[in-house]
């Protein structure tokens, strides 16, 4: 498994860090420049209602699809043809809740009509994660990676000419890249539908109101943890839109500093998309995941540290090498926001594995903490500090979550190695602090010096045992 797990890993990051970092940096962050941190803001607040909502397109079940498949894969066939319809019913219960929720916000009839647009989209990418949860459910890694990357690509192919050559269109407007967006996602629903169905056999569509009981009450804890973590992963540029009165300038200046967060999260979200049918076979099987849980969690959280500190060093070259406007602001709440990803690795890792031993409602009690948290310190900090208040309010919520799963997967599991595992990398976290700080300080220009430090943190992982070259080569080459 771990020789799976690594391999894949290398796989997938290959593919989506050469494809969504530029996509991100040369499609989305121009269009932000292109219309400006108010429109753009209006849309990142939108995008972020969308999304608190979207548990109601899945309850759980891709969740529990992935469990179940790749506990039961003979399941596929009987399962899928119900599965699908069940899917559209959710699909037009999600956009009218959506749609009541966007005017009991106070949604003019501009904002509703990129809502819905936003929710369409919602639904393409939840009809993806299930059928992708079909094809890692069968161990299907490198046609999920594949796919896992697709809609960005084409996404790309699209935007390119537009925005860099001006073709079609003289300036790209939001609604054009919300189209755009959603016609990307379209073509993969229907690469990834196709590549089900052979692997299904004959598929005779029907509704069956027993089955989807069964299936949404057996989904049901999955859908309440994935609800909760919606609210607090995503309410905060909401809340900024609406409790700061500035036409969404705020809401631009925090989406400028949440940009590079999202990429890097994506790391963390493709290495959870892999543990989790090796966790749940390795649990079903009653092999030891201890040691995958360590090289997992090593390795994503070291990347993590890296991450942090080298943003929050050169937070302020970064953000003036990106964008036009608001660079001072915008610098401050990524340095505090980029913290957040040792709390998504963390995340990724330890909950994924509750998830995977069906410890739901561990994880419902957990992510409940973290909602009360969230949403109490942006209801305290939001109208003082703004952007930053709303960034403080994530980072908190990202240290109190995962501390808690950390507790409860050792308290369960009995793992012996975690005290060791964390002073390990307590101590490379100190060393990779002392790096980015020296650094800052070398008379290079600041690209350098950052590549410079990524490269001594390199080295700094290889000496404290982080990275084992000769452990990791054999995985990869004899399993």
């Amino acid at each position: 498994m771990k020789k799976t797990f690594i391999t894949n890993l290398i796989l997938v990051l290959t593919l989506n860090l050469s494809i969504k970092p530029f996509f991100i940096f040369a499609i989305d962050r121009k269009v932000q420049n292109i219309v400006g941190p108010q429109e753009f803001g209006v849309y990142f607040a939108l995008l972020g209602f969308s999304f608190i909502f979207n548990t109601l397109l899945d309850l759980g079940i891709t969740n529990f699809n992935n469990r179940n498949i790749a506990q039961n894969s003979h399941l596929l066939s009987k399962h899928f043809s119900r599965m699908v319809i069940l899917k559209l019913t959710l699909g037009l219960f999600y956009v009218v809740i959506c749609t009541l929720a966007g005017l009991a916000w106070g949604y003019d009839f501009r904002r509703m009509k990129l809502l819905l647009i936003l929710c369409l989209m919602q639904f393409l990418i939840s009809f993806i994660a299930y059928l992708r949860s079909n094809i890692s459910g069968m161990h299907l890694f490198k046609t999920d990676s594949v796919i896992s990357a697709m809609d960005r690509i084409i996404a790309i192919a699209i935007c390119v000419p537009i925005i860099w050559g001006h073709f079609f269109v003289k300036n790209i407007d939001i609604m054009d890249y919300v189209y755009i967006q959603t016609a990307a996602y379209l073509c993969v629903v229907l690469i990834a539908f196709a590549i089900v169905v052979r692997k299904a056999g004959f598929i005779k569509f029907e509704w069956n109101r027993t089955f989807s009981l069964m299936i949404l009450k057996k989904s049901f804890p999955f859908a309440l943890l994935g609800m909760i973590m919606s609210f607090y992963g995503r309410i905060d540029a909401s809340m900024l839109e609406r409790l700061v009165h500035d036409n969404g300038t705020q809401t631009g200046i925090y989406a400028q500093a949440f940009r590079l967060l999202d990429a890097t999260n994506m790391i963390a979200v493709l290495a959870a998309g892999l543990l989790l049918p090796m966790f749940a076979r390795m649990l079903k099987m009653k092999e030891s995941v201890e040691s995958m849980v360590k090289t997992a969690y090593t390795l994503l959280f070291a990347l993590a540290i890296v991450v942090a500190c080298g943003c929050g060093f050169y937070s302020a070259k970064m953000m003036g090498m990106l964008y036009t406007s608001d660079v001072t602001e915008t610098s401050l709440v990524f340095s505090i926001l980029m913290c957040c990803f040792m709390g998504s690795a963390t995340q990724y890792v330890f909950g994924t594995l509750l998830t995977a031993n069906g410890s739901l409602k561990y994880m419902n009690i957990i992510a409940a903490c973290g909602f009360v948290v969230n949403i109490t310190m942006n209801i305290i900090l939001i109208p003082r500090f703004q952007a930053v208040g709303a960034a403080i309010a994530s980072l908190t919520t990202q240290l109190v979550v995962p501390a808690i799963q950390i507790f409860v997967v050792k308290k369960m599991f009995g793992f012996v190695t975690i005290p060791k595992m964390l002073f390990t990398l307590l101590l490379f976290a100190v060393g990779v602090v002392a790096i980015a700080y020296g650094t800052t300080f070398l008379p290079l220009d600041w690209r350098i010096s950052f590549v410079c430090m990524i490269g001594a943190c390199g080295i700094w992982a290889l000496v404290a045992g982080i990275i084992n070259i000769k452990s990791i080569l054999k995985m990869v080459k004899i399993g």
